[in-house]
Order: structure tokens, then C-alpha cells, then sequence
């Protein structure tokens, strides 16, 4: 069961796959009082990129300071953010409702609790004005 749902933004950098890499972006965050909320990162294990993504409490300040360091792929992303129960299934059946109506997911990120709290999933879809709608009802 969904407890609440938003349009959000996240930011996203592109970072040097190195070791330490996520320390030194959370650094600059956390020494300008950036709180993140959740956090995704990947790697292509092609090149020396990764990418993070991050929902933070202030996305201007947070892109600000990224790029002031000399991160030069510094964006904000629409996604939409899904409070619900931490209970089994409760993925499946949003997932389940996006694929009946042909809403694809590009990606997907979350985090957890063990009990008493909810889950929050942050997700990018084909559609997100659409996969909201669908959801909310």
C-alpha cells in the first residue's frame, strides 16, 4: 500500500570510478549540511565513469557545491518518489500496475527499514506525469 507519493528531483553526477569516489561527493555534500535521503550508484565497467545519484534535502546547494569542486556532469532529474508499506508484494504490484499500462522503468532505486517504517522507492519511468497518475489512483 502506497502511503504517499511526489514528483521529486534528484541530483546526478558523473564521477571518476575510483576508489573513494562516493566519499568525496558525500563529503562536499555533508560539510555544507546536505542531508541525503537515498542514494544510487553505478558503473559502466567499460571506462573510468560512474555515476551517482542522490535525493537530497537541497538539491540547488548540493549541485552548487559539486559543481564549485569541478564536477563538470552535474544534473537534476525528475523522478517520483513512493513512500509505501514495507510489506511483501508491495513492489510487485506497483510494477505490475506501470506494466498494464505500458509505462516503462528506466531505473529504480530504494531504501528500507526492518519494521515500522516505510519503504522509499525513487523511480525514473517512460512516463513519469502518467506512471504518477496511475499510481495515485
Amino acid at each position: 500500500m502506497i502511503k504517499s507519493m511526489s514528483i521529486g528531483h534528484e541530483v546526478s553526477v558523473v564521477v571518476i570510478n575510483e576508489v573513494g569516489a562516493l566519499a568525496k561527493v558525500t563529503s562536499f555534500l555533508v560539510n555544507h549540511g546536505i542531508n541525503v535521503d537515498a542514494v544510487a550508484g553505478y558503473s559502466n565497467h567499460i571506462g573510468d565513469q560512474a555515476g551517482l545519484m542522490f535525493i537530497t534535502d537541497d538539491n540547488v546547494s548540493a549541485i552548487n557545491e559539486l559543481t564549485r569542486n569541478g564536477y563538470e556532469d552535474v544534473r537534476e532529474n525528475e523522478v517520483i518518489i513512493v513512500e509505501l508499506e514495507n510489506t511483501p508484494g508491495a513492489l510487485k504490484n506497483i510494477s505490475e500496475r506501470l506494466t498494464q499500462k505500458d509505462i516503462n522503468i528506466a531505473y529504480i532505486y530504494c531504501t528500507t527499514c526492518m519494521q515500522g517504517c516505510p519503504a522509499k522507492i525513487i523511480l525514473s519511468t517512460s512516463d513519469n506525469e502518467r506512471a504518477f497518475e496511475l499510481l495515485k489512483s
